[in-house]
């Protein structure tokens, strides 16, 4: 992430990502505000992806828009509920300095918890993407104090289903052999594996630890619709060098470069 500069009397931040490749506009506060996390996830999609990619939850687009700018041959569909962060992200799709990538994005105003013929009624349609990318609240309701700003912990706490509408969503709206990829705590694993199983295989399991010796804060888990493959767990990334705040050089060209991860397609 870049440079950050209030833009207008309504707290509006204009946020440079990717060393300035993206410019996102989100609330200076009141609401989540993204960070490496959408980087990592955009990273993670192998370089040469192709097709229809799904931001399911986008905010104000990073992750889409980050994915957008590194990879020339994919198209972005950003799916938010929330009317606020959709008109910034729509305000970012005018930024003269994303127009290298914009006008491969569109936005859906959609909630991917409703039943499926809401769901369908508003435009996600069953096997419309080629791969789909999401960023779920990462706290479950009765183990985590939400904030008491309702738009702030909406984006934070998972309601009381969990995981599973994600997983349903993304079940239905991801073509056979389409792959999903998901940035979510490490502890919260075993539930998310739970909620893919039956539904997607060929599991990549990726660490990001903060530190070379400090357990894993995030994962990131990358599955193939309809796959009957094992799962595998691969060696992660590690965030910042010893004990400082430096990048590493490998988390310096994901943040500020717009590298990806290196990751191959199964």
């Amino acid at each position: 992430m870049g440079s950050s500069e209030e833009t207008d009397s309504e707290n509006v931040t204009r946020d440079a990502f990717l060393g300035g490749q993206v410019h996102v506009y989100q609330p200076r506060k009141g609401r989540h505000r993204a960070g490496m996390d959408a980087v990592y996830l955009a990273a993670a999609l192998p370089q040469g992806t192709e097709g229809h990619v799904v931001d399911l939850g986008a905010g104000v687009g990073t992750a889409g828009f980050c994915a957008a700018a590194r990879l020339a041959s994919i198209t972005v569909t950003l799916v938010e509920i929330d009317d606020t962060v959709m008109s910034l992200a729509r305000r970012a799709l005018g930024d003269a300095e994303n127009a290298h990538f914009s006008e491969r994005i569109r936005l859906l105003s959609s909630d991917i918890t409703a039943k499926g013929s809401i769901r369908h009624a508003g435009g996600l349609v069953p096997s419309m993407a080629d791969h789909a990318i999401m960023n779920p609240p990462y706290y479950e309701a009765d183990r985590f104090r939400a904030s008491p700003n309702a738009a702030r912990a909406d984006a934070h706490v998972l309601d009381e289903r969990g995981l599973e509408p994600w997983a349903r969503t993304a079940t239905d709206i991801v073509r056979e052999g389409g792959s999903l990829t998901v940035i979510f705590r490490a502890d919260g694993l075993q539930e998310l594996l739970t909620v893919l199983k039956g539904r997607f295989g060929a599991t990549d399991v990726i660490p990001l630890r903060p530190r070379p010796e400090a357990p894993a804060t995030r994962v990131l888990v990358r599955s193939i619709r309809a796959s009957k493959a094992p799962l595998r767990l691969l060696p992660g990334f590690v965030l910042h060098e010893g004990s400082g705040s430096d990048f590493t050089s490998q988390a310096r060209g994901v943040m500020r470069d717009g590298f990806g991860l290196g990751l191959t397609a199964r």
